[in-house]
């Protein structure tokens, strides 16, 4: 069947209306038509709805994507944010982190005004126990809940954080694939030698979803590329303090966190700090602020590494961020908060 026919067919089939199919995935299972996958992975144009999935209270970087998402309507119309697990000197169990993270969510909406019924949810209080094995969450279930509504096009799912709710949402629903793209801050460089990073390292089977299961998947790497995002104390008292309740929510924060990272150093230690999770809000709101190629989505190993196979399905990559112009626009939405 040529292709804009199967397009067609599978468009009514899966109940989405209208002529913009700018992101439906039209396969399944692991090996997706090539040229639909393409098109699916297409950086958007116009306003999409997101979903942002977020181990909220793990550093201080996630707080600026939550705020930057809901602050950019005319890009994104953020439904839903997830609660998502994470464990590190923050929190010693993957339960605890999900719950922490709930509470900085319902913090940061309550300075920004916004209600939590039917849009804060919290997420998995484990990590997958192994591979093809998902956890039940609120989060899981409002994902698969949204992704099945018919749409004109895809649903992004903005993950900051371990996958968990997002594989397993996947898992619980596999017909979620094609009506979702996946947008995730995580790993390495595929030519780096480790894909070692933190929100890759929490749940291996949960990472291998994403990369094996044929969901369209844009991977925003960290090293040589979101962790170009660094920002410093007076840049940050600078553009925030003293502008919104919020800006000075964020600031506070800040000084704590360098506080706690420079302590036993020399009163001069020059620190910066990485604030990560923008750059999945940033590939939204202006993909050239984070350029992306097409690639063949590679196997993680056992021990974590990446491994290149012939014949697997392709996947996006971010390849650098341009730093200044995705601070100058956070910093201006967060100051025109009135709260």
């Amino acid at each position: 069947m040529h292709a804009d026919s199967l397009a067609t067919s599978r468009r009514r089939l899966l109940g989405i209306t209208g002529t913009a199919l700018t992101g439906t995935l039209l396969a399944q299972g692991p090996s997706p038509d090539a040229a639909m996958l393409r098109r699916v992975l297409e950086p958007p144009t116009g306003k999409v709805p997101v979903v942002i999935d977020t181990d909220t209270y793990n550093e201080i970087d996630d707080q600026y994507a939550v705020a930057y998402g809901i602050l950019s309507p005319d890009r994104m119309d953020v439904e839903a944010i997830y609660a998502a697990p994470f464990v590190n000197s923050r929190a010693k169990s993957a339960g605890e982190g999900m719950e922490k993270s709930y509470q900085e969510i319902l913090r940061i909406l309550k300075i920004l005004g916004r209600g939590t019924d039917g849009f804060a949810f919290r997420g998995s209080e484990k990590f997958l126990p192994g591979a093809g094995k998902p956890v039940d969450s609120p989060a899981a279930r409002d994902l698969i809940k949204r992704a099945m509504q018919p749409r004109q096009t895809p649903l992004y799912v903005l993950a900051l954080g371990c996958p968990a709710n997002v594989a397993s949402a996947i898992l619980l629903e596999p017909k979620i694939k094609d009506r979702i793209v996946v947008v995730w801050l995580g790993g390495t460089t595929h030519q780096w030698p480790s894909a070692k990073e933190f929100n890759l390292n929490q749940d291996l089977p949960a990472d291998r979803v994403l990369f094996d299961s044929g969901v369209p998947l844009v991977q925003i790497p960290t090293k040589n590329v979101s962790e170009h995002l660094r920002t410093t104390l007076p840049e940050i008292q600078r553009q925030i303090k003293g502008r919104s309740r919020l800006g000075d929510y964020f600031f506070d924060q800040f000084v704590d966190y360098e506080k706690t990272h420079t302590a036993g150093k020399p009163a001069n230690y020059p620190y910066s700090k990485v604030i990560w999770d923008i750059s999945v809000i940033a590939w939204i709101i202006d993909p050239k602020w984070v350029p992306s190629e097409l690639v063949s989505s590679p196997i993680l190993t056992d021990d974590f590494r990446w491994r290149q196979e012939p014949g697997r399905h392709q996947i996006r990559v971010a390849t650098n961020v341009f730093r200044d112009p995705i601070f100058h626009d956070l910093f201006e939405k967060l100051a025109r908060t009135k709260r």
